[in-house]
């Protein structure tokens, strides 16, 4: 095999493990990886703003909007409007948001960044600089992309990157 197919089966293989992992979070929790992120971010900062979060975990606002929309339909965050300034809404988890949490399963990069923190800085730096070039190869440097593992959310945001 050549190495660039090398090189493509591996990516492939990481896909999957993506796609497998999000299937079960999905399965066990009803959430997605970015609605796992977001509600973990609003646990850890009471009161955030959308604005806020999405600096956090590195969506754009519209995406992190639309994400908050379905929680919020789902009882899972509640907004509420500042009396003071009426332009700013924060966040807070509802009971049934912070349920959720308790009972949501690892993210798959929790694992992957145990593993990828017991390497070297010198491989560390290494595994970071191949995945740049291979984003940017793959010319997906602009793409809105969070910190988090998951196929639906990455899919979202190159569509939305499209629009």
């Amino acid at each position: 095999m050549e190495k660039y197919e090398e090189l493509l089966v591996s990516i492939r293989k990481v896909i999957r493990a993506i796609d497998l992992h999000s299937k079960q979070l999905n399965k066990l929790s009803g959430l997605t990886g970015p609605q796992l992120l977001i509600l973990q971010e609003i646990a850890r900062i009471k009161g955030v703003t959308a604005s806020q979060v999405a600096k956090q975990i590195n969506l754009s606002a519209a995406t992190v909007t639309n994400i908050l929309d379905r929680l919020e339909n789902r009882g899972l965050i509640e907004r509420v409007r500042s009396s003071e300034d009426k332009r700013r809404v924060s966040l807070y988890l509802s009971e049934k948001g912070r349920n959720s949490l308790i009972d949501a399963p690892q993210l798959l990069q929790e694992h992957f960044i145990s593993q990828f923190c017991n390497l070297a800085d010198w491989e560390q730096s290494l595994l970071l600089s191949s995945m740049q070039r291979i984003a940017t190869m793959m010319d997906a440097n602009e793409l809105d992309a969070a910190p988090v593992l998951e196929l639906n959310s990455m899919h979202m945001s190159a569509v939305q990157h499209k629009e």
